[in-house]
């Protein structure tokens, strides 16, 4: 196992429950809200949403007496919004409501609204304090924690941004409620990551979990599990010059996959991010010596619930090209998180032009 990765494997496979003193797991989301707003001393209040969230979870939080004053900024939904032009309305909206860099910013929404929300705050008098209430499965235990902020530029995902942790996260879980199976299964993605990087019990209740007829109290206490390990791994490592590396499993194809389909059919992210998991577990059998059967177990999974990527031999130079532009490469070589075992992380490896098209074959006819 990767020196530095012991330590932290010793976390995952405690029994005892982590949470961050920044992750608020909130079973009453006006008591939480109020006292997150009030211990940020400010002058202006915003509240950013996309068209989505602002018609099925605005009305949650905006008559709850803090936010009375909150200025709404409303955005598109979906991340082909998660554009420069978008940030740039933001900042407009922001400056005309009179903010200033003693302003707080609430993003209410999921990863895309968190991601441009938090970059936006950061950015905005030279930055100020934000607060991220996650709405979907993705956010809560991918977008909103860590501090990674950003936007997507010159078709590439996530291209310009900084890190920049919010004051506080809230997880209410009942927002969950208001997600469509896609939105379910997208967020499930980032989680089966989770589990892959942690340890065999996490992994197997994952891949034993029905994601066609959803347990929401089941799946919130596999959230809290989820965010945890994500949030010791940004503990170790906030900055991502080691083992925090470990998050971008399934995430060098996942992008690509996701660049690829902006400009023919866009998918959810945690589509890409699973489909970018079958991939890097291969390059994992075939370069780390990853188990083969659960390698094949997983690939199953995410088949039956998330179908498949309709790419063809023709797509693999421009998903290359795709991979050469990944934020995790050094000196242009294409760089990959793999796995030696559950739980046995692998950061830092490499393959070539050939290994990476055999992997695409893997993908397409495995």
């Amino acid at each position: 196992m990767l020196a530095g990765a012991s330590a932290l494997a010793q976390f995952f496979n405690k029994e005892d429950r982590y949470m961050a003193n920044k992750v608020v797991i909130s079973t009453d989301i006006m008591k939480t809200l109020t006292e997150a707003v009030g211990e940020v001393k400010h002058d202006k209040l915003f509240l950013l949403t996309d068209e989505t969230t602002h018609e099925l979870c605005l009305p949650k939080v905006k008559d709850i007496p803090c936010m009375k004053d909150a200025i709404n900024i409303t955005i598109g939904a979906t991340d082909t919004h998660k554009t420069l032009e978008t940030l740039a309305h933001v900042w407009t909206e922001m400056g005309n409501g009179g903010g200033t860099r003693h302003s707080l910013m609430v993003n209410l929404g999921g990863g895309m609204v968190t991601d441009l929300g938090g970059f936006a705050a950061s950015t905005f008098k030279r930055g100020i304090k934000y607060i991220n209430i996650p709405t979907t499965l993705l956010s809560m235990v991918d977008a909103s924690v860590g501090g990674k902020t950003g936007i997507n530029f010159n078709g590439l995902k996530n291209e310009i941004g900084v890190f920049n942790s919010p004051e506080t996260v809230i997880l209410d879980t009942e927002f969950l409620k208001t997600l469509d199976h896609e939105n379910i299964c997208s967020g499930y993605a980032e989680m089966l990551k989770h589990g892959l990087i942690s340890n065999d019990k996490n992994y197997a209740e994952l891949l034993n979990f029905d994601l066609s007829d959803v347990d929401y109290k089941h799946l919130g206490e596999m959230v809290g599990t989820s965010v945890a390990i994500k949030e010791r791994v940004v503990e170790e490592d906030p900055f991502e010059h080691g083992i925090r590396k470990a998050l971008n499993l399934g995430h060098t194809a996942g992008h690509a996959f996701e660049s690829w389909a902006l400009t023919r059919k866009p998918y959810l992210h945690g589509y890409a991010v699973a489909w970018g998991l079958i991939c890097e577990l291969y390059l994992s059998c075939a370069k780390t010596g990853f188990p083969t059967e659960k390698m094949r177990q997983t690939v199953r999974f995410i088949k039956e619930n998330y179908g498949e990527l309709p790419i063809t031999c023709d797509d693999y130079p421009e998903l290359f090209e795709y991979m050469t532009h990944d934020k995790k490469n050094t000196a242009g070589i294409i760089n990959f998180t793999l796995l030696g075992g559950i739980g046995d992380i692998r950061i830092n490896q490499t393959a070539n032009k050939e290994e990476i098209y055999e992997m695409l074959d893997f993908f397409r006819e495995g």
